[in-house]
């Protein structure tokens, strides 16, 4: 008796614990005033499209997918729906918001700090990130 008590509380737990998680990252990503208004000091070109690009490919597209639909290979792996940038609500974020999220992560984002660690290639990202439109 005791051990079947005890497996129902650690199969509540893992529940409780998965939807706790599942309720954090429905919550909006607040972006710190001060990073949201950063501007990017990349100049939007084709270079820079082309770099953010290749960073797309090796970085970002596993999960967000190669169209930034959300559907890459490992979305269904993860906790939560990976973020479709190709809808309105993504594209009006201001740059400097995008950049956060990129060097923060959060949840089953990671933080792209150490991955990309030069701040100009994050902002080609964006830049790239900008171009996945409808």
């Amino acid at each position: 008796m005791k051990i079947k008590v005890l497996s129902v509380v650690a199969i509540a737990t893992v529940v409780v614990t998965g939807m706790s998680f599942r309720l954090i990252q429905s919550k909006p990503w607040a972006v710190p005033d001060k990073d949201a208004k950063t501007a990017n000091p990349v100049k939007t070109s084709a270079a820079s499209i082309a770099a953010g690009k290749a960073l797309w490919s090796e970085h970002c597209s596993s999960c967000h997918g190669k169209s930034g639909l959300g559907d890459g290979n490992k979305a269904a792996q993860l906790e939560t729906q990976p973020t479709d940038f190709t809808k309105a609500a993504f594209q009006s974020q201001p740059d400097g918001a995008l950049f956060y999220k990129v060097s923060a992560g959060r949840g089953d984002m990671p933080s792209f700090k150490k991955k990309i660690p030069e701040q100009e290639e994050i902002w080609n990202l964006v830049n790239f990130m900008r171009t996945l439109k409808k």
